[in-house]
């Protein structure tokens, strides 16, 4: 930390050693500049206008609960994480307040606002998947999953927007599916992925199904199992 002009000055390092400090497996930090192709409405200027930089985290999955006979497991674990990241995230946030940098949490999932009930589709107020790949966290499969070299697609993601301009991280460019794999795309029972993105309207069913009593249940996660570099890409 730097001291400069009465105001406090944080390098990418030290942003990091906090994060990582209060929980984080992983973190990454992408300037606010390669956002450039974000949609409308999406950026992160459009959620925090003072926002200079991404500071993007993640905590690891526990991994035998992708392959569970009972889909319980692979949700209660999921429900957990979403929101120990979201804690995670408000923890940091209140940090970096107490040392002059201000700060604003996104949701790792709900709640948003987007909502197109025509075709059951729905769009976070930032897209946590692409904000992970701008700031260096890993590369984007073909199941629309974020893949980090060393815990695979089993992460949880969130982020923070800050005031403050930060290095940015190298941008992974590691391969993570090869050319050739299409494991996800031929083992979804529904048929909702091309390789480059997801029918929300196909997936829900299975991805969000309600029980009887009013459980949502992770009911199907093959995109994710049947990936061959889901605990970590092999290099």
């Amino acid at each position: 930390m730097l001291i400069w002009g009465g105001h406090l000055l944080f390098n990418s390092k030290r942003i990091k050693e906090i994060v990582k400090g209060l929980g984080a497996d992983l973190c990454g930090i992408s300037p606010v500049e390669r956002f450039s192709k974000a949609p409308k409405g999406f950026h992160p200027n459009d959620i925090y206008k003072d926002c200079k930089s991404v500071v993007v985290f993640a905590e690891r999955l526990p991994r035998e609960s992708l392959f569970a006979s009972s889909c319980i497991p692979y949700t209660y674990v999921n429900n957990i994480m979403t929101h120990e990241v979201d804690r995670l995230g408000i923890e940091v946030c209140l940090r970096l307040e107490t040392e002059g940098i201000k700060a604003v949490p996104i949701p790792s999932d709900d709640p948003y606002e987007h909502w197109e009930s025509d075709r059951s589709y729905g769009r976070a107020i930032l897209s946590l998947r692409h904000a992970g790949y701008l700031a260096g966290l890993g590369v984007l499969g073909k199941n629309t999953l974020l893949m980090n070299k060393d815990y695979g697609n089993m992460i949880q993601i969130g982020a923070i927007l800050v005031n403050a301009n930060l290095e940015g991280d190298l941008i992974a460019t590691y391969e993570g599916c090869p050319s050739d794999c299409r494991l996800c795309i031929d083992s979804c029972p529904q048929g909702a992925l091309d390789g480059k993105t997801v029918n929300q309207q196909l997936c829900r069913p299975l991805s969000n199904y309600r029980t009887e009593k009013g459980y949502i249940l992770k009911k199907c996660n093959l995109c994710r199992r049947m990936c061959p570099n889901c605990l970590g890409i092999k290099l």
